[in-house]
């Protein structure tokens, strides 16, 4: 599914650029589930934005399902982030005027979908993440632990291949966060690829496989 070889990010700040990944390479399949560990500013968040097309290597090659990601315009790397990735963040980013239904519906009404099939995958989502109760709730109206759920029902309906979570229980407290967690990964185990960037060592030993960071290069990538 992706494939980095020897990629580099290089942003040009005044008299000194800032090099935030060296020659980064490794391949990620179809169905893994993979931690991505490092100090701050060792270029974890770089690399995600890089895996999830929101950035460009400046050289080196990414290719995801096999396309040349620095070659696509920036509508294919739009329409790619749109059907094929889905994005959790630690502080959700849920729109605090909208109930949790339309929060999730907002994806598919920007990808022009109709109305009654919107309605219905809505509903399948948020079933997925145990709120469909919830549905009519603005997020100010529920949890922590309920507004993330809502986040990954939004990232997870328009059926992505990959979903990229950024610190997404470093919001919440330790019991909500594990809850996070095993929805993860429960999705996982049906078939989504799941990437996750946490500075929680408990979490990072609980996937499959650890890349780890560290002054924009690779320290270490092992099964576990």
């Amino acid at each position: 599914m992706i494939s980095l070889s020897n990629v580099t990010r290089v942003y040009e700040g005044g008299a000194t650029a800032v090099h935030a990944l060296r020659g980064v390479s490794f391949t990620i399949s179809s169905g893994e589930y993979v931690a991505i560990m490092g100090p701050s500013g060792s270029g974890k968040s770089t690399l995600l934005n890089m895996l999830g097309c929101l950035d460009r290597p400046t050289s080196g090659l990414y290719q995801f399902e096999g396309r040349d990601v620095g070659g696509l315009s920036e509508g294919d790397l739009a329409e790619l982030r749109q059907k094929r990735i889905g994005f959790v963040f630690q502080f959700f980013h849920l729109v605090p005027r909208l109930s949790a239904h339309n929060n999730v519906d907002l994806p598919m009404v920007f990808a022009g979908i109709e109305p009654a099939a919107r309605k219905t995958r809505v509903k399948a989502a948020l079933d997925r993440v145990h709120l469909g109760e919830r549905s009519s709730h603005r997020p100010s109206q529920l949890s922590g632990g309920e507004r993330q759920r809502v986040a990954i029902a939004r990232a997870i309906v328009m059926e992505p291949a990959l979903l990229l979570a950024d610190e997404p229980t470093g919001n919440l407290d330790r019991h909500t966060g594990w809850e996070i967690i095993e929805l993860l990964e429960d999705m996982n185990r049906h078939g989504l690829t799941l990437v996750i960037v946490t500075h929680d060592a408990e979490i990072g030993r609980r996937a499959k496989r650890c890349i780890r960071i560290a002054d924009g290069s690779i320290e270490s990538d092992a099964p576990q």
